[in-house]
């Protein structure tokens, strides 16, 4: 596995896509920049500022965005053509989507220190008060590990359309909804501990100073342990070989009649 996972981080380097990633976060702290144009009374701070750069990362940005790169990284042996030299190995496809799989863990991590950059830039061209040393460290802390958290929601819808041919496509679609899905179950407090995207938030503590948000941790903690094993065992009842996309039978051309 080890030697899987060195390749993977390799491969990296070829890969365009992670730099959509790096646009997408950037994309988060510019939507966050453009909300503080609304006149709506709100008092501006880095903490505040931070609060609002996590809630669109889950709402919108991140689920989209890993499920997209985790689908290309997987979906990209094939288009290579390079995946019927890796089975020869011989390697089983489950293996090499854990290794996959894993490697997309550290993006996420990668992709959250990266969204925690832009925020702190971000906040310092802004101008708004409270950025301080704790309050940096805090929200570096809070970002890269929602990052994290996050991915291991996606999980399961990034294991399964891993299943199918050119898969990947529908699994950004479900990933969009399935994050999208977390503005409403934040409505209420029991779904959002049971709703794996918001559960995401009540482990890294999501406005804990508030009176008004509770968040239980051990059912926040089991819904992430709950997605995670859903995951590993579509991973696990994968066939040994990819799937492969059914090619089309070409029609015969009718032979033309007379002279």
């Amino acid at each position: 596995m080890l030697p899987m996972i060195r390749t993977e981080i390799w491969k990296l380097k070829r890969y365009h896509m992670i730099w959509a990633g790096i646009l997408l976060m950037l994309l988060s702290v510019l939507l966050t920049v453009f909300s503080t144009t609304a006149l709506d009374g709100s008092v501006w701070t880095f903490p505040f500022f931070t609060e609002q750069v996590i809630k669109n990362n889950v709402t919108m940005i991140f689920p989209v965005c890993i499920a997209l790169i985790a689908g290309y990284i997987i979906a990209r042996e094939g288009k290579d053509d390079t995946l019927k030299s890796i089975v020869t190995v011989p390697v089983a496809y489950r293996s090499l989507l854990w290794g996959k799989l894993f490697v997309c863990a550290l993006l996420s991590l990668l992709f959250g220190l990266v969204s925690a950059v832009f925020t702190v830039i971000a906040n310092v061209l802004m101008g708004f008060p409270g950025l301080s040393l704790p309050s940096v460290w805090q929200a570096f802390l809070q970002i890269v590990l929602n990052c994290l958290f996050l991915y291991i929601a996606i999980m399961p819808v990034i294991a399964i359309t891993a299943r199918m041919a050119n898969g990947h496509m529908i699994g950004t679609i479900i990933a969009f909804v399935y994050g999208y899905g977390g503005m409403f179950a934040a409505g209420n407090t029991v779904v959002a501990d049971i709703y794996p995207v918001t559960a995401s938030l009540g482990l890294i503590n999501y406005r804990g100073y508030d009176e008004g948000v509770h968040w239980n941790i051990p059912v926040c903690f089991f819904s992430m342990l709950a997605t995670f094993l859903i995951a590993a065992a579509a991973v696990f009842t994968t066939k040994e070989s990819a799937p492969v996309k059914a090619s089309k039978k070409q029609k015969k051309a009718a032979a033309k009649k007379g002279w």
